[in-house]
């Protein structure tokens, strides 16, 4: 069995390069509601906490939920065009499956669109479970999500690690009581990640696999 007997991956930004879609999205929905179509730098900045909180950067509190409805149903028309695994995902979650690890996805994206998604880019038959926002009351870093998600697996906080990409992941993780390894290929970079004390931080998924027993 691997040191970690649980993984929970998180999606966008960490196994998934779905930031085109998502700024698509952004482009899509600002305009109509008198702001300017914001950078893709903009939305990278905004993302990672949930789709209303991300939008809390763009529109007041009193278009959150219609510019929210906005974004979704824009998204679900362009789901799967753009998004593609980065380096080394597969070839992560592949390893450690055959090596006996339970994974699953642990992300702020929809639960819907984030199953679709890993149907889409062939990630189901290495998953216990897709875990996303509105399918608990939860979002990361709220402890009661993961909580609720190593209940759902029969894990245990000691064998579990989380792989991210931002401090909501690392918060996430270390309020369910496990570690938090992260990659730079999301939304923040090494030093930032360092600072909000990530447990490891890699460049890529293959550096970060390098490290991990199988």
């Amino acid at each position: 069995m691997p040191r970690f007997a649980t993984l929970l991956l998180d999606l966008d930004g960490t196994l998934v390069d779905a930031f085109t879609t998502i700024h698509r999205s952004y482009v899509h929905t600002l305009p109509q509601f008198g702001r300017p179509a914001p950078t893709m730098e903009e939305v990278r900045r905004a993302v990672g906490g949930g789709l209303e909180n991300a939008m809390r950067r763009f529109l007041p509190e009193a278009q959150i939920a219609e510019a929210v409805r906005v974004h979704l149903a824009h998204s679900d028309k362009i789901l799967l065009e753009d998004p593609v695994l980065f380096p080394g995902a597969l070839e992560l979650v592949r390893a450690q499956h055959a090596a006996g690890a339970v994974l699953a996805v642990f992300t702020n994206k929809r639960g819907d669109h984030a199953r679709r998604l890993c149907t889409h880019l062939g990630l189901d038959p290495y998953l216990r479970g897709v875990y996303g926002a509105k399918d608990t009351p939860w979002v990361k870093p709220q402890p009661e999500f993961a909580a609720h998600v190593l209940a759902q697996l029969g894990a245990a906080p000691a064998t579990t690690l989380l792989i991210g990409d931002s401090p909501y992941d690392i918060q996430g993780a270390h309020a369910g009581g496990f570690p938090c390894w992260c990659v730079t290929t999301g939304t923040h970079d090494a030093a930032q990640l360092a600072a909000d004390r990530a447990d490891a931080v890699f460049p890529d998924l293959f550096a970060l696999a390098a490290a991990l027993p199988v």
